[in-house]
């Protein structure tokens, strides 16, 4: 008996120090890079950057702590002032979607559905940094960078793990340095912010600003130089993974890249140059050409926030995916009456839809219907509620679709969720036949 009560004794030591092990392997500091949109894509395209870290958790939103069992830690990041701080810490689910639990994330999101989420979450959590105005309204200014950046772009994470003794002296080390606004384009960008945290844990993995950027820090550099790192730090783990954007009507962001790089690729910077002086011109194109071809998307596995990584679809399952989609709707043509196009049915939806939350707090999209309200969930959890038609459901699905399985620089989604996907299409179109079905029975 005292020799079974010895083993069960180191087997319980064992236990519990594998999942102490397990617990610091899995503990991370990430590079965000996140592609450029609106005004930055059209003209300069370097996009932002930022430092996920998992075992570190917000206090305020100005204040590190330890992370507690069950968080996910912390994106810490730099923009031009907002309020008079020079950085934020915002939790990562709320920074990526503009909601803080993972169940309340939209499949399918327009500008208005993402202003309103993020407009409840600053009133929620960040109103003291960025206040209301005098008459009530949402502040103006660029606070909306710190909460729902995946309804605008799409973000690649390059992800090296850290030790607890490194969190800890980090933590230490941030929350006694003065945290007052002081962002310079030129020296103190978000780049450079990041570039000073992760030469904090690990000392030149990150370098200055390279020939090919004009010597302004850039976040595509600061990604390929942590990339570059992991190469000869073999025995570190290193994972690059890409976080979609959210499929929508938000216009999709566009590729990040250096400094010369959005010069060579814009023709209307490149044509300005060469017309103004040829040696210029070519001093440029041949400055990109030996840059770096750095790509963010290669080989990347796809992110997702309740559990590890996953792969993409491979070519040969989309393909199959988007056929199965062609004919499905192939088949649905045929049933519409009097010509009416489904799909218009849904613009038109969403046009009229206002954004609003349901009983347990969960995002929906509300439209009159003559003297009724349609309401339709928009979470994976609630969009086969009772109070939208299966159409709509249906074409939301439809649309996400369409979108995911769409040819892109970066994978939009894995495949497990594709297939969880498909088979929430497939369940509303059974609950559909379902209903019609009984509606026919008791008529007759």
């Amino acid at each position: 008996m005292w020799a079974e009560l010895k083993w069960f004794r180191i087997a319980v030591i064992l236990f519990f120090g594998w999942l102490c092990l397990a617990s610091r392997a899995s503990a991370n500091a990430t590079i965000l890079l996140e592609e450029p949109y609106s005004y930055d894509g059209a003209l300069a395209g370097t996009g932002h950057t930022a430092v996920y870290l998992s075992r570190v958790c917000a206090e305020t939103p100005v204040k590190l702590r330890r992370c507690n069992p069950g968080e996910r830690g912390a994106v810490i990041s730099r923009y031009t002032p907002i309020g008079a701080y020079d950085w934020y810490a915002i939790p990562l689910v709320p920074y990526l979607y503009a909601v803080e639990n993972p169940d309340d994330i939209p499949l399918y999101a327009d500008p208005k559905l993402a202003a309103f989420l993020r407009e409840q979450y600053r009133r929620t959590h960040l109103e003291e940094y960025a206040p209301d105005e005098p008459d009530g309204t949402a502040p103006k200014g660029d606070w909306y960078e710190l909460i729902g950046s995946s309804y605008d772009r799409t973000n690649y994470g390059f992800e090296i793990e850290t030790t607890p003794e490194q969190d800890d002296a980090f933590i230490a080390w941030m929350n006694a340095r003065p945290n007052r606004a002081q962002y310079q384009f030129m020296s103190r960008n978000c780049a450079d912010f990041v570039r000073e945290i992760l030469n904090f844990y690990y000392p030149n993995s990150v370098s200055h600003a390279a020939i090919a950027d004009l010597l302004v820090s850039t976040p595509k550099h600061a990604a390929n130089s942590l990339a570059r790192y992991s190469k000869h730090h073999p025995d570190l783990e290193f994972t690059r993974f890409v976080i979609p954007q959210v499929p929508g009507s938000v216009k999709r962001s566009r590729p990040v890249r250096g400094v010369l790089e959005s010069v060579i690729r814009a023709k209307k910077y490149a044509l300005v140059l060469a017309a103004f002086h040829p040696f210029v011109g070519g001093s440029v194109i041949s400055a990109d050409l030996v840059g770096d071809r750095f790509h963010p998307a290669r080989n990347s596995i796809v992110f997702s926030v309740t559990d590890a990584p996953q792969a993409p679809p491979s070519k040969a399952e989309r393909s199959m995916y988007l056929k199965d989609l062609q004919a499905l709707e192939a088949g649905e043509k045929d049933k519409e009456i009097d010509g009416a196009s489904r799909e218009i049915a849904w613009r038109k939806f969403v046009e009229k839809a206002r954004p609003g939350l349901d009983a347990e707090g969960q995002p929906v999209l509300e439209a009159p219907d003559g003297q009724h309200a349609v309401k339709l969930g928009l979470t994976r959890r609630d969009l086969q509620s009772d109070d939208a038609p299966a159409a709509l459901q249906r074409e939301l699905m439809v649309s996400r679709l369409k979108q995911t399985l769409a040819r892109s620089r970066a994978p939009r989604i894995s495949g497990a969720e594709l297939r969880e996907d498909w088979q929430l299409l497939e369940k509303i179109d059974q609950a559909a036949q379902e209903r019609l079905a009984r509606k026919l029975y008791s008529g007759n």
